[in-house]
Formats: structure tokens, sequence, C-alpha cells
């Protein structure tokens, strides 16, 4: 069991889903539950040197919690489905902080469930689930850097992850090592070309590739990442910041 006290910042997409969240979290003991905005003063104080004046008081009587007080921070963030904004919204609690992330939501597709685990997803609980307990549980997993998953969602992931390295096996018949996640450099070579307007025959000239080897790539690389066609994965390496 934890013995530090655990820092968590609450993120919906309307007011009162976030509202409902703190009313669960905010009076347990073994948690401090903060404004939204402030974990956004805590960045700005790393970056000034950890000063600033005109700090407002501490609300409720509690002491704001500080950098290194106790366990890692956690972040609870609910959402109904995993789109653009959601994901965004998940890369900019994780991007560069030791913070751990625990998903309330109302539905995950199979791309999304591998997607929130690349992302550093801790914990995910179904909103219709997420009782008090439920989440200071998830709170505390996520904070000692475990895992928890609803029993349904485990057998989703261990039968994708199976898919996946099936088809990584079968990608790497094509020359090269292949992620399980992410694209390989050869896949991302060919994307580009794809993305320039080349089709499968220049492609495999420019990059001295048999054509088979091209549709290979692409067929694994599709395959890999559930994704529906070569539009959908040159429009999935832009958005991903592949090309």
């Amino acid at each position: 069991m934890l013995t530090k006290r655990v820092t968590v910042t609450v993120h919906a997409s309307d007011p009162l889903s976030r509202a409902g969240l703190i009313s669960h979290l905010r009076h347990q003991p073994s948690l401090d539950v903060l404004p939204e905005r402030a974990e956004g003063e805590r960045d700005r104080e790393k970056r000034d040197g950890g000063e600033r004046v005109g700090r407002e008081p501490a609300r409720e009587g509690r002491e704001p919690a500080r950098e290194g007080r106790g366990a890692p921070a956690v972040a609870v963030m609910l959402a109904d489905r995993i789109d653009e904004s959601t994901t965004a919204e998940l890369r900019r609690l994780l991007r560069g902080r030791d913070q751990r992330v625990v998903l309330v939501a109302g539905e995950l597709r199979e791309p999304d469930l591998l997607s929130v685990v690349e992302y550093g997803v801790r914990a995910i609980i179904w909103r219709h689930q997420a009782t008090e307990q439920r989440l200071l549980s998830a709170v505390h997993s996520a904070a000692r850097g475990e895992g928890e998953l609803p029993p349904d969602l485990v057998s989703r992931l261990l039968n994708q992850v199976g898919r996946l390295q099936r088809a990584t096996a079968a990608g790497a018949t094509a020359g090269g090592a292949v992620p399980l996640f992410g694209m390989a450099p050869r896949e991302v070579d060919v994307l580009r070309l794809l993305a320039e307007g080349l089709d499968t025959r220049q492609i495999s000239e420019r990059l001295a590739y048999s054509e088979r080897t091209v549709k290979n790539i692409l067929h694994a690389l599709m395959t890999r990442l559930q994704l529906t066609n070569r539009a959908h994965a040159v429009a999935y390496a832009l958005r991903e910041g592949y090309i």
C-alpha cells in the first residue's frame, strides 16, 4: 500500500462530468485533488525556477500539493469515446511528465484499446462501473506503477496483441524489423512516397524493392494498426507525425 498522499488532477470534456469525478475523489484521505488549472501553475513554476508571486491561497484549508511531496501524480480522465480531442489530451497529460493516467471510458473500440495502452494509460474503468471505491483502487494502482483493467478488456487486449504479433511476424518476411506499435523506417518511406502520389510500381523503383515487397509492407502495416486502406494509412502517418 502507498504511504504517501497521491496528487490527482481530474479531466473531462464537460464541467458536470468533471464535478462528478471530483465529488467521488475529493474526500478520500489518501488523495490530494487539485483544480485543473493548478496543474498548469505547477508547470509554470517549474519553468520559472519554482518562484511565483501572488500565489492563490489553498482552497478549503488544504495545503497545495508540491512536486515530490507524495507518490507520482495521477490524472483521472473521463471520455465517452476516444476521438482526436481525447487522444490529444492524453498526449498532453503524458508528455514529459512523471504522471500516470486513469481512463474512465464510456466505450472503447478495439483500435482505441491498443492506442490508449500505447499512450501510457495505466488503468481503465468503465464509466458505468466507476464507483468511489473502484476509482480509488485504480488511482492507487496507477500511482504504484501497476495496471488495472476490467476483465473483459483484459481478454480483448490479449486477443488483439496476439493478432498484432502474428501480423508483425508476417510483415517481417518483407525484410527488416517490424515494431509491434508505431511504424518501422521502411514503412514510413513507403507511406511518404504514397503520400506524394506514387503508385506501387513507382514506389518499388524508388526504394529498390519488388512490387510484392511494397504490397507486403503496406498489408502488414494496415493489418497491425487496423487501418482500412492506403488513404487511411497515409492519414494516420500524417496525424501521428511520421511523415
